[in-house]
């Protein structure tokens, strides 16, 4: 079998297979390759030091510290051959968590629950990383072995399983990578090359190597990483993590350069694939076409509709709400037909003018949402908004321009909150894990009593969903209005329409009422105490206390309108 590694300062480099060492060539570029027993654990010493994993590995059954494993792509037998495919542009998103998803935390537990997705009406599920981190339990942002995954998941044949099931179903499925930093436990790249560099630095410490010497290489590990969770893994698209933290001053940017290569495989593999990035920097260069200059993405999150929403919902103001809740019914309305709300416009909260307007043609290219994995486990205890605030935003975002997504659990109301927790197996980080998160909140008025400990198993179980609760009455009644609006964006094609420009908002900030119009179609939410009464139209779907045509306090309706009564 041949072994091949990057490690370009080494003197000599040998592959260890079952504890039998065999000596590899140097060849040019800093590539060493020779031929070996194939065995059933590898990894790479270099210079004399201990055994390393494979930076290439596609397993790591012990872990990221353990050593690597072999695995046969070719080998598995997918029964999805009548999945083609499907493009982001008109889908809804639902965004999961392995571990927690189900009791189980396994990619067999979460093929358990394929069907109520289906039940649902959603269109792609959105997998957190699955990359291999410390410890059973983590969000997964903190892993390394860009090629592996987790194994207490269920490792690589557990994922190709899940995505054949989901293919099944006509379930198209995303995976969230991260290329801007690993984890700070079981990163070995350093030891093999220039995987980092001091010329920029992040918030996790110095930057990925995309621009300095060595830097071919590296930008080659990321996009072979993710052409071969697309390729092996049959995965439909890919969430690029914190995009704006991947620093590079090379003429042709390493977005420009992945989403090149991965409309290449596109091509290759004859079905539809993409990349949606998270960005903070609003700022529309990163999802226009690379023939106009940009850099190529299908699409991004967009938290400004987020923060308008939960301002509006909640009445918070702290941090980066300020801005949105000095009057939140216009943040929605600016939101909903213009994309951003910081379109080049002042930041209090970064002291600074913030972003450039977006295309407006274009709404399907920011994903749209009430909660993610970040607006909920980022704050101090992992609240979730009430049942009603969600029956709320739904109508709101799943009948706007945006690409909808949602939150596991969001759909029923779970009472369930999603917290931050690790499993570090380093004592030292793990206890300074524990109490940069105490300090964190507790600087903002919290009790460090109050902050769950990310180490405690009890964290990671509270925050596991409770699927005894979609069938309880308290639950059902938003579940299945999540299951009508979703039934009623895929039948009516003006809410569908990515057009921001054929959007219009009414709206009382002082009553708190707001009414979105998208063709003949009327979307009214009362989040007032008073009851509101918009012009008759034929009711479609409502939540709430409709009452003829009056919407009472914290209800909505969505109204099919003639043009007489607009």
């Amino acid at each position: 079998m041949k072994y091949r590694v990057w490690a370009p300062a080494a003197r000599l480099v040998e592959v260890e297979v079952d504890g039998d060492r065999h000596p590899l060539e140097a060849h040019a570029g800093g590539w060493w390759q020779g031929e070996a027993p194939a065995g059933r654990a590898y990894g790479f010493r270099l210079d004399g030091g201990p055994a390393l994993p494979d930076p290439r590995s596609a397993r790591q059954p012990d872990g990221p510290d353990g050593l690597s494993a072999h695995v046969d792509h070719a080998a598995f037998a997918w029964s999805d051959a009548p999945w083609h495919g499907r493009p982001l542009a008109g889908a809804v998103v639902y965004e999961l968590h392995v571990g927690t998803f189900t009791p189980a935390g396994t990619f067999a537990g979460a093929e358990e629950r394929l069907d109520h997705l289906v039940e649902l009406g959603v269109d792609f599920v959105e997998l957190m990383p699955v990359c291999p981190f410390p410890g059973r339990h983590g969000w997964g942002y903190d892993g390394v072995s860009l090629w592996a995954v987790h194994e207490p998941y269920g490792g690589p044949e557990g994922l190709k399983r899940f995505v054949d099931a989901a293919h099944r179903r006509g379930l198209g499925v995303i995976l969230d990578v991260v290329h801007n930093h690993l984890g700070p436990s079981g990163n070995y790249l350093p030891a093999f090359g220039p995987y980092f560099t001091d010329r920029h630095h992040t918030p996790w410490g110095a930057a990925v190597n995309l621009d300095a010497p060595g830097s071919d290489e590296v930008r080659d590990y990321l996009v072979g990483s993710a052409l071969a969770w697309l390729g092996d893994y049959r995965i439909d698209g890919l969430r690029l993590d914190a995009v704006h933290a991947l620093a590079d001053d090379r003429a042709v940017h390493f977005l420009e350069e992945l989403s090149t290569a991965v409309d290449t495989l596109a091509a290759a593999v004859g079905r539809p694939l993409f990349l949606i990035g998270e960005s903070d920097l609003n700022d529309p260069r990163l999802t226009s076409p690379r023939q106009a200059g940009g850099l190529g993405l299908t699409a991004q999150w967009s938290d400004d509709l987020h923060h308008a929403l939960h301002a509006a919902l909640t009445g918070e103001s702290q941090g980066y709400y300020a801005d949105f809740a000095r009057a939140p019914l216009a943040a929605v309305a600016k939101v909903l037909t213009r994309g951003w709300f910081h379109d080049g416009s002042w930041s209090s909260f970064r002291e600074r003018h913030h972003g450039r307007p977006f295309p407006a043609a274009y709404g399907a290219r920011l994903l749209g949402y009430t909660q993610t994995h970040d607006q909920i486990g980022n704050r101090a205890v992992g609240d979730r908004l009430s049942p009603a605030q969600l029956a709320l935003g739904a109508a709101l975002v799943l009948t706007s321009p945006f690409t909808p997504m949602l939150f596991m659990g969001e759909e029923w109301g779970a009472s369930t909150p999603w917290q931050y927790f690790t499993d570090h197996t380093d004592p030292d980080l793990a206890e300074a894990v524990r109490q940069g998160r105490r300090r964190e909140f507790t600087e903002h008025g919290w009790s460090a009593q109050e902050i769950p400990d990310p180490q405690a198993p009890g964290t990671v179980l509270a925050s596991t969903l409770d699927w005894s609760e979609p069938r309880q009455p308290d639950h059902t009644q938003l579940l299945s209005w999540y299951r009508t609006l979703i039934r009623l964006r895929r039948a009516e094609p003006a809410l569908t329409d990515p057009d921001l420009a054929a959007v219009r908002v009414e709206f009382d900030e002082e009553e708190r009422w707001l009414t979105v119009h998208r063709g003949d179609l009327r979307i009214t939410v009362n989040l007032g105490d008073k009851p509101y009464e918009p012009p008759a139209g034929t009711q479609l779907a409502r939540y709430g206390e409709v009452t003829g045509t009056r919407v009472g306090p914290g209800a909505c309706v969505v109204s099919r309108v003639t043009a007489g009564s607009r």
